[in-house]
């Protein structure tokens, strides 16, 4: 069982999403899929990791992270 959050990050361009999927790399294992989107300023993950766990992460870029939530537990 794999927790699915969603962020809703500012991100101005490609180097800004790179940055967070350099980041969401590092956590693998534990980060088992994610999509960073800069047309939607989004960014999915799925993961064991708590909530908390994986914003701080994303805030460390120094990107602002305007919410987040909880989609719901996914079946691998």
């Amino acid at each position: 069982m794999s927790n699915h959050y969603q962020f809703d990050v500012v991100m101005t361009c490609s180097a800004c999403s790179n940055a967070i999927s350099k980041v969401l790399t590092r956590m693998e294992p534990e980060v088992t899929k994610f999509d960073v989107s800069l047309e939607k300023q989004t960014v999915d993950v799925q993961t064991d990791l708590a909530y908390e766990t994986v914003l701080e992460k994303i805030q460390k870029t120094g990107k602002e992270v305007k919410g987040g939530k909880s989609v719901g537990a996914q079946l691998i």
